[in-house]
């Protein structure tokens, strides 16, 4: 799941660049606990497929869609763990993967009624408004009147398990009612997950130009490093060195942005906020991008490659820099490092963040990822529930991540250890096939309730070298820690105000003007591209959504600086 774990600092202004990522969640510190007994409890009772009871139950299938593009399955249909679930609930599930758009393929499935029996998919920007409409549509099943018999669904909802804007927004915006199902907010501080998203430079170029890399700090830092990467004129089997690049249709190098302006919505100085976008740090961040095109240092087909076309050029040795978290690189870069040793790509920075001082901890969004619903479609529901309370449940979360137990890890001193021979085999594996065809990451993981990786024994299939190297990243680029975000995202009270439903196909274009804006010929060029929009917004209602916007907040704790996580 990590490779389209997209996270933003800027959902409306970056959507297509880095993804879209809600603001604001909760530290839900209250569900931790010890390793057996954390998170959502464990319960695995009667009522949550665990027993022989629900084993002897009818057997029925079940169609999932998984809404995350870049998803997919091995080569094996029914995999160990797949297996293991329908032993436990009686369900065999079939996944249905994207591989387009999610935000086209929510509204499509909806549109034209080819419906999954469960979907999951982002909790996030217009994934979820195309959730949110659906349920206004009556075209969910409000399963408010089943939660008491699913105990570890009814936990995974209650307020205090979700941040309070996507509560308000979705959870719990339909009375009594309940539709959907919210899934890896981190059931404890201990387990949220900082990504690590930054800029990488490969360590033997830096060596080559003379820069330390970590003493890049600011905007022009960050500029005169790129330059002189282009100036060298380095080569890999005669093809030119770009200095920076990203992965497919721009993720993630837009994260630049926090140099310019600390989240999607900036004081305008009176205490009310603005849209970044209207702001003159959106206009610098722009011009900033227009330059590095202009002049060379920024891969040009980075908005519009594919991930296979990305990761070859890297494997090529064609990236010097590169811009997106950190486990994502290691692994694209995993075989060529392996292939030229000294070539490992390590942090650029810490840079400078706009508004932040020194010696503030990083504040991230850090929360949970998908939201999981039951359509009218579905003529099992009371199966689909049993099944998702089963992988909520600390049985279902283990399973899901661990494996079998004597299978693919035993536990030694109450702790999972990873089996060697799987262990080996799945880090030999640059394809992740061998992963896949053991049940892992196909797509149940977006169904695990609350997260409890760390308190239930950690990621017990990451390789030492890999834990190094994240912990070597996350002393250099989180100097003073980092910081959960609790406070409400603008943007979804904003999505609230009667202007929104005329504003937002203006607003939705914010990430494609944007492009277009840092490939114009001139600056001037560009600020007009930018202009227009901001026009056609103030006619479609933006003006009037901000005062609403403003008028909601009063009084509220509001997210004015976000890391993308």
């Amino acid at each position: 799941m990590w490779n389209k774990k997209r996270t933003t600092v800027s959902s409306m202004v970056a959507l297509t660049l880095v993804g879209g990522m809600l603001a604001g969640c909760s530290d839900n510190g209250n569900n931790g606990g010890s390793a057996g007994n954390a998170g959502n409890g464990g319960n695995t009772s009667t009522n949550n497929g665990g027993s022989s009871e629900t084993a002897s139950n009818k057997e029925v299938t079940i169609k999932i869609l998984h809404n995350w593009n870049g998803s997919g399955a091995g080569d094996v249909d029914m995999t160990p763990i797949a297996n293991a679930i329908k032993e436990k609930t009686g369900v065999t599930v079939k996944f249905d993967y994207t591989k387009g758009s999610e935000v086209e393929k929510v509204n499509t499935i909806f549109a034209t009624q080819d419906l999954p029996d469960v979907y999951t998919g982002p909790a996030w920007g217009g994934e979820l408004d195309g959730i949110i409409k659906a349920a206004n549509e009556d075209q969910l099943v409000d399963i408010s009147d089943k939660l008491d018999k699913y105990p570890n669904l009814a936990k995974e909802i209650a307020k205090e398990n979700v941040p309070p804007a996507l509560y308000d927004k979705a959870i719990g915006a339909f009375g009594d009612k309940k539709y959907m199902l919210y899934q890896n907010q981190p059931a404890s501080e201990k387990d949220a997950n900082d990504w690590l998203y930054g800029f990488y430079v490969r360590k033997d170029i830096a060596g080559k130009i003379g820069i330390d890399p970590q003493s890049v700090h600011t905007k022009d830092d960050l500029y005169n490093f790129l330059k002189k990467i282009k100036d060298a004129n380095l080569q890999e089997n005669g093809m030119p060195v770009f200095p920076l690049g990203g992965f497919s249709n721009g993720w993630a190098v837009g994260i630049g942005n926090t140099m310019f302006y600390g989240s999607d919505y900036i004081d305008k100085g009176d205490g009310t906020l603005e849209h970044t976008f209207m702001s003159k740090q959106y206009e610098d961040y722009t011009l900033y991008y227009r330059k590095l095109i202009s002049e060379g240092l920024l891969d040009p087909e980075t908005f519009t490659q594919t991930d296979p076309i990305a990761k070859e050029k890297i494997n090529q040795g064609r990236i010097a820099v590169l811009a997106a978290h950190y486990p994502a690189i290691l692994d694209a870069s995993k075989d060529y490092v392996k292939a030229h040793p000294g070539t490992d790509f390590v942090p650029v920075g810490p840079l400078e963040r706009a508004g932040a001082e020194e010696n503030r901890p990083v504040d991230l969004g850090i929360q949970g990822n998908n939201v999981t619903v039951i359509t009218k479609k579905n003529k099992n529901v009371d199966a689909s529930l049993k099944l998702l309370d089963f992988l909520a449940s600390d049985e279902g979360f283990k399973l899901v991540h661990y494996g079998v137990e004597g299978v693919h890890y035993d536990m030694v001193d109450g702790k999972p250890v990873a089996k060697k021979d799987f262990f080996d085999k799945f880090n030999a594996d640059a394809t992740g096939k061998a992963k896949k065809n053991e049940g892992f990451g196909i797509g149940f993981e977006s169904m695990t309730g609350l997260d409890r990786t760390n308190t239930l024994g950690g990621d017990i299939w990451a390789d030492q070298e890999r834990i190094a190297a994240m912990d070597n990243a996350r002393k250099i680029l989180r100097p003073n820690g980092i910081s959960v975000i609790s406070a409400y995202a603008p943007g979804d009270v904003l999505a609230k105000s009667p202007e929104y439903e005329s504003l937002k196909p203006s607003m939705d274009q914010i990430g494609d003007v944007w492009k277009q804006a840092v490939f114009a010929k001139s600056d001037e060029a560009a600020l007009k591209i930018i202009n227009d929009l901001r026009n056609q917004m103030k006619k479609t209602g933006y003006e009037d959504a901000m005062k609403y916007t403003n008028e909601n907040l009063k009084g509220k704790e509001v997210v004015t600086l976000q890391m993308p996580n």
